[in-house]
């Protein structure tokens, strides 16, 4: 009888990449996370971040985005959309840490806008975000050579919403255009169409789409979708040379789920129900909504609202279920859009785990999983975004 040998199984890379102990060899960004993370069944968990903190005391500005964990948001010193807590660290030049509980390309505008005293941290490097993804450095200027030979480059001004890459973000700023948000992405393009006669939108189709059709009066036939991954972005020069709007091919996994469906359940299940949805959402589903704004604008409204209204909420559901526990005892009714649960899965990478982790290991003067911004992409980033800062 044989005795039975061990075998030589080695982890993929994709399964290091879940365990958060390797790289994405088709990305840049790594997602080393050295030493061990607590256990998530610690139930010391909050009182170890609580102590971390008061440690670290002024040392440390801890960011929570709207999207994140219950449980990591109440060791925020600030909540809000990515471009507010990008100004918010700014503003905090005496922090020596800005603990940013977000994704990557979050993290990437805070480095851009503190100071080089100031390191940024990410709690876990794999936190990124599908949509930023969905535009690289090389795709964007690929593209841009497609409309060099089209002869439409000159004509183009690229705008890129907050959602994309520091390179991409670089990017814009070296062809003269501009930075926006879901709340000014009208003034953006109307500001990007007194510099030229087209705008190339990244990285997300439906912003750009529904801020041209909806809220400045352009036609569907004013758009064209690019899509990197075909020969010509799968668009003719003639198609190029018409467009007023190039819009990217790319979309939010969360917003994207949502449906013309999902409306009309919602309506007949809820009559007199009011349909709240994020801009990054379908066209169909915008147009069939009654209300559209950002993650600021939704939290307005609903703050705003009477009591014993009812609202159906199409955006990250990490926030709907916080609105609907904040709002409860005034009556109002607020649900999730969809009948499918779905968070934002890099979002949600950002944990107790490793927050604790991550405050242990500052508080214990070690600088973990920094996210630096190389001087070159900087300053074109940096000139894109103060072209948004500088819009009326």
């Amino acid at each position: 009888m044989t005795t039975a040998q061990p075998l030589d199984v080695q982890p993929t890379p994709l399964a290091l990449l879940l365990l958060g102990r390797e790289a994405d060899p088709r990305s840049e960004r790594g997602v080393e996370c050295p030493g061990d993370l607590p256990s998530p069944s610690d139930p010391d968990l909050v009182a170890r971040a609580r102590a971390a903190k008061e440690k670290l005391g002024d040392r440390v500005f801890v960011l929570g985005h709207h999207y994140q964990r219950d449980e990591v948001i109440q060791f925020a010193d600030v909540t809000g959309d990515s471009f507010k807590l990008a100004r918010d660290a700014a503003a905090r030049p005496e922090a020596e840490y800005i603990v940013f509980c977000g994704v990557h390309f979050m993290a990437e505008s805070a480095d851009i806008l503190t100071t080089d005293a100031q390191a940024v941290v990410l709690p876990d490097l794999a936190a990124g975000c599908s949509m930023a993804d969905m535009a690289t450095a090389e795709q964007v200027a690929e593209c841009w050579d497609v409309l060099t030979e089209a002869g439409v480059a000159d004509q183009v001004v690229p705008v890129s919403y907050m959602n994309s890459s520091a390179d991409i973000k670089a990017f814009t700023g070296k062809h003269g255009g501009t930075i926006c948000t879901s709340s000014n992405a009208k003034r953006a393009l109307e500001w990007a169409f007194e510099q030229g006669e087209k705008i190339l939108f990244l990285p997300d189709q439906h912003l750009g789409r529904n801020t041209a059709v909806r809220d400045m009066g352009m036609s569907l036939d004013d758009c064209v979708l690019y899509n990197p991954h075909k020969p010509n972005g799968g668009l003719t020069a003639e198609q190029l040379r018409n467009a007023k709007m190039i819009l990217w091919r790319g979309h939010c996994s969360v917003h994207g789920r949502f449906s013309v469906e999902s409306v009309e359940d919602v309506r007949a299940q809820m009559p007199g129900v009011n349909v709240l949805v994020h801009p990054e959402c379908k066209h169909e589903v915008v147009a069939a909504a009654d209300y559209v704004g950002s993650t600021e604008y939704i939290i307005k409204a609903l703050e705003a609202a009477p009591r014993g209204s009812k609202w159906a909420i199409g955006t990250e559901l990490n926030l709907v279920r916080r609105l609907a526990n904040r709002f409860a005892s005034e009556d109002k009714e607020i649900v999730f859009l969809d009948k499918t649960v779905c968070f934002c899965s890099t979002m949600n990478r950002i944990d107790l785990p490793h927050l604790v982790w991550t405050l242990e290991s500052l508080a214990d003067g070690k600088l973990v999983n920094r996210i630096e911004v190389d001087p070159e992409t900087e300053k074109y980033a940096k000139l894109a975004l103060e072209r948004m800062l500088a819009l009326p």
